[in-house]
């Protein structure tokens, strides 16, 4: 257990730190020792190549693995045995490289499943407090409404989610994980399979929501978009912690390059 002093310093610094975490598939390291430190308010890139360890760390992150070694910290408390909901609780929201949204839903029902913390998911209280439950329910589906104009998807609020085009499904991921009012977010990919209009309606709304103080960690392969968003990029390889610098130092950077080109295992 970390001192005091360190939890406060972590807790003014970092929404969300990973320090020395492991996880260990069939004996093979995933992750390996791998340390990550997202500064508040901060847009962050991570990438390296195929195999490199990045959607388990994030898994780590999120709550949706446990490590086998390591501590992580969300706004200064130990979570690294917590599960997702604990860390939504807690203030880190995810979003997945392929988009799964319940298909026959609406779209503006697939957003209102990212609230949090409401009255009526207990039983009693529809009975009790009908009152509450409903202007909850009334709040929920306003809030809803604004974020999918937020996205642009407004006119499609009434469809069924299956209809979305794969851009249209990971901008109605970011309405549905801003439903839980989260001050992090794990971006997974943002920019896979979507077509270049989408793509830069994708990039403007990150860059809205780091500019509102949304703290931001950003996995995708799509170097242009990393240079856009981001000021600092951290690198991973085999599972570990490889470099850090900005956009240009790291496209710069041999031991970057081998490593994208197979040299580093």
């Amino acid at each position: 257990m970390q001192p005091a002093s360190d939890l406060a310093h972590t807790l003014a610094t970092s929404p969300l730190e990973a320090r020395g975490v492991t996880k260990v598939f069939g004996g093979l390291s995933a992750v390996d020792g791998m340390s990550i430190s997202l500064q508040r308010g901060e847009l962050l890139g991570l990438i390296g190549p195929n195999g490199a360890g990045k959607t388990t760390l994030f898994n780590l992150l999120a709550g949706s693995l446990r490590s086998n070694g390591g501590t992580i910290v969300v706004n200064g408390t130990d979570m690294t045995r917590a599960g997702p909901e604990a860390r939504i609780a807690n203030g880190v929201g995810r979003t997945f490289q392929i988009p799964r949204p319940f298909a026959e839903m609406t779209v503006l029902e697939n957003v209102l499943t990212g609230g949090q913390r409401q009255s009526g998911e207990r039983a009693w209280m529809n009975i009790v407090r009908p009152g509450r439950v409903a202007a909850e329910e009334r709040a929920a589906v306003e809030k809803a409404r604004a974020l999918l104009d937020f996205v642009t998807l407004s006119r499609l609020e009434g469809e069924p989610a299956r209809v979305l085009s794969g851009g249209q499904r990971k901008l109605l991921e970011i309405a549905r994980v801003l439903m839980a009012d989260p001050d992090t977010i794990l971006l997974d990919e943002p920019a896979a399979g979507v077509n270049p209009t989408l793509l830069e309606l994708i990039i403007d709304r990150v860059l809205d929501l780091n500019a509102q103080g949304t703290s931001i960690l950003l996995i995708e392969h799509n170097m242009e978009m990393v240079s856009r968003l981001c000021s600092r990029v951290v690198v991973m390889a085999g599972g570990r912690y490889l470099t850090e610098g900005t956009p240009d130092d790291i496209a710069r950077n041999p031991t970057v390059v081998d490593a994208y080109l197979g040299g580093v295992a």
